[in-house]
This record gives structure tokens, C-alpha cells and sequence, in this order.
């Protein structure tokens, strides 16, 4: 193989490459609106999000597959468990911390924070994951 045969390989792979990549990120942003529903962000799942942030709750949970691996997956935990269960598990938790072995700690919250959080958590329900991360209670 001579340099000038090299070079155009190189240079027609990354070509091919960046148009890939172009394509694949274009596909992804067009997408984002159908699997993420934006227009069902309210007042209440934004508050919910920021409390969730507030209290970095992804030092231990994770969210759609990000975050720490010491307790559950909350990205479907409202399929998993059901409104009233997340609502009063997360009251629950508020005032006396839940769990066993792994202890979710108390973090005093209000009633419109859980309110919040589970608003939160029903809108990340709905986000198209395409059964992603695979999660099954118990």
C-alpha cells in the first residue's frame, strides 16, 4: 500500500464515519419529541425533578439506567409499583427513612415535594426507552 492510497482510505473512512455519525444524531434529536413528551412537563414534574436533584438521589438510584446501582431503578418504578405505592413509599421514606439492609434516608420532605416526585416519576415512566434498562421487580 503507498502513502497517497493510505491517506485516502483514512481520509474517505473518517468521511464515511462523521456521515454516520451526522445522520445517527439527526435521527436521535428529530425522535426526542415522540419518545420524551415534552408538552407533559408541568409545573409539578419540574418541581419533582428538581427535588430529585436536590436530594441527589442518583448517588444511589438510577434513572433510565444512569446513576448509582445501591437501590432500585426508579426510571419505571411507577409501573412497578403503582402511583399510590411510589406515594407512599416516598411518605413513608420522608419521615422515617425505608428499607432494611440498604436504608434510604430521611429527608423530611413536604407533601407537594412528594406530590413532585411522583409526578416526576409517572412522566419518566412514559419516556420511550425501548425497554431500556431492563428491570423487573425482585
Amino acid at each position: 500500500m503507498t502513502k497517497g492510497s493510505a491517506r485516502n482510505i483514512f481520509i474517505g473512512g473518517t468521511v464515511v464515519a462523521m456521515a454516520i455519525f451526522l445522520v445517527m444524531t439527526y435521527l436521535s434529536h428529530v425522535s426526542y419529541p415522540v419518545r420524551t413528551h415534552p408538552e407533559n412537563i408541568t409545573e409539578e414534574v419540574a418541581w419533582g425533578k428538581k427535588v430529585w436533584e436536590k436530594h441527589a438521589c442518583i448517588d444511589c438510584h438510577t434513572l433510565l439506567g444512569e446513576g448509582a446501582y445501591y437501590a432500585p431503578e426508579l426510571g419505571n418504578v411507577v409501573a412497578r409499583r403503582g402511583v399510590e405505592g411510589v406515594r407512599n413509599i416516598l411518605t413513608i421514606a420522608s419521615k422515617q427513612g425505608w428499607g432494611v439492609d440498604r436504608k434510604m434516608p430521611q429527608f423530611d420532605l413536604s407533601k407537594h415535594d412528594v406530590d413532585s416526585l411522583v409526578e416526576f416519576f409517572v412522566w419518566i415512566n412514559e419516556v420511550d426507552t425501548n425497554d431500556w434498562p431492563p428491570n423487573i421487580e425482585g
